[in-house]
């Protein structure tokens, strides 16, 4: 196959990856049933019910939020602020337990609900008669690691398909010119077990999540030939392209059964379709003056995280189905994970956070994208009603606080409860399967029916646990 130079890439990669591209394609959607001839735009549709959610957007706090100094109000801590109450428990992750330390923040009701908030978030605060409270979330653990895999995969342990490869598995791309799944990680760096909580693990390859960095220099790596490789042009590309079709068909027709081969022709078919669309989606430089200054882009403070808010809005417009929005790196600071210093510490990264959110949630309002959009705010686990140190807390699986928002959300109303101290859930308790199954289902999936099978078990994200959570759904 000999193309003109200028026509090589887009011909051979229409070549190369198309039959494979739609023989996946049937693959991912999961059966007979869902091989129809219904318009790729109408993908969210659903696939075993009427879908009420499009994409999604999920804001995730890495570190561990701390639930009672956010949005569990617990007056008895107050009550009991210094005194030495015996949880039956000798040791927690870190540190030895201490006195019980009231929250250094100032609490208040707002809106109709009465939503109790924290002052480390005003802005969102302003938003709680649309937001669904998840108040009794509970984690199998309080190590980082393995929390949050299991907030993002279901399992402690490493080697599962994170919530976005579900999702990109089961309903396909939106559009071809850019990905289903796309993570945009703290500009400060990946999360603890950094890609293993975006993998695709044993589903087909091409369903891992796209790393984009929408604050670095170069936000997609490899999506054009480096400035010092003078060498490379359109011949030598489509003379590269033209030896890789062949090794391809080599290496296929004697591993018929591996799906990386088709993932990396797909995926050189997706890179050249975005070397035009993604420069035009991460411009920022279209968006009104009034649109920065929302996100808080004339600040240094909210910068960073208002442009992975902003660039995630312009990504679900353009049809990527799951953007995921890391707030904070792996590490002992920068972060969620307040240890040391709780009035310090968590003001530092709320901080960050507050005003982008809020104006992520009012920008969809606006554009009519939060009629069927789902905003997911979670983190993987929780704190500590006593000390570590002098005002640090500790890790804290036995309770933990998430929202939602938008698309079949029932906004204003809250599900569950912890016990007086925020210490352990006491009322409706609610798992990352239960968060799964309700995310699953907006999205027109039945989560017990979404599986793979992976040696000799049908895999599937809610494992053998999971309920849809009707009570904050619309």
């Amino acid at each position: 196959m000999r193309y003109p130079p200028e026509h090589a890439r887009r011909q051979f990669l229409f070549q190369a990856g198309g039959g494979f591209g739609g023989l996946a394609f049937a693959h991912l959607l999961g059966g007979e049933e869902l091989q129809t001839e219904r318009p790729l735009s109408d993908l969210n549709g659903g696939i075993h019910h009427r879908a009420k959610v499009r994409r999604v957007v999920q804001l995730f706090m890495n570190g561990g939020a701390s639930q009672m100094d956010t949005f569990d109000h617990k007056p008895q801590l107050t009550k009991r602020h210094g005194e030495n109450i015996d949880f039956g428990i000798k040791a927690a992750a870190t540190s030895t337990p201490g006195s019980i330390m009231k929250s250094p923040f100032k609490f208040k009701q707002y809106g109709d609900s009465g939503r109790w908030v924290s002052s480390v978030f005003p802005k969102v605060a302003g938003l709680v008669d649309d937001l669904a409270f998840l108040m009794a979330m509970r984690s199998k653990t309080n190590v980082h690691g393995p929390a949050s895999y299991l907030q993002n995969t279901g399992f402690i342990s490493p080697g599962f398909p994170c919530t976005g490869a579900w999702i990109s598995y089961g309903l396909g791309q939106l559009s071809d010119d850019v990905p289903a799944f796309v993570v945009l990680p703290d500009p400060k760096g990946l999360p603890y077990n950094n890609g293993g909580n975006f993998s695709a693990a044993f589903l087909p390859a091409a369903h891992q999540g796209v790393l984009i960095k929408p604050n670095a220099a170069v936000p997609i790596a490899n999506l054009e030939p480096p400035e010092f490789a003078h060498d490379v042009t359109k011949a030598s590309e489509a003379a590269g392209l033209e030896l890789l079709e062949r090794l391809n068909r080599q290496h296929l027709e004697a591993r018929s059964g591996d799906s990386r081969l088709e993932s990396r022709i797909r995926s050189y078919e997706l890179a050249a379709k975005m070397q035009v669309s993604a420069p035009q989606m991460l411009d920022l430089a279209g968006e009104t003056m009034a649109t920065h200054s929302a996100y808080g882009l004339d600040n240094e403070v909210t910068a960073p995280f208002g442009r992975n808010c902003l660039t995630a809005r312009r990504m679900l417009e353009r049809g990527v189905r799951f953007v995921q929005v890391w707030s904070g790196a792996g590490g002992a600071a920068q972060n969620w994970d307040n240890h040391g210093d709780i009035p310090n510490e968590l003001p530092f990264i709320a901080g960050q956070v507050d005003q982008p959110i809020a104006a992520l949630l009012r920008d969809l309002k606006q554009r009519g994208m939060f009629e069927d959009t789902l905003i997911v705010w979670t983190t993987e686990f929780g704190r500590m009603p006593f000390t570590q140190g002098s005002t640090g807390r500790d890790h804290n699986g036995g309770t933990f606080v998430t929202w939602l928002a938008g698309a079949g959300i029932k906004g204003g109303t809250s599900y569950g409860q912890s016990d007086d101290f925020a210490y352990q859930t006491a009322e409706n308790t609610t798992w990352s399967y239960d968060l799964h199954a309700t995310m699953l289902h907006l999205l027109g999936i039945d989560h017990t029916r979404l599986t793979y099978r992976h040696n000799g078990i049908d895999r599937r994200l809610t494992d053998v646990h999971g309920h849809v959570i009707d009570a904050v759904l619309a």
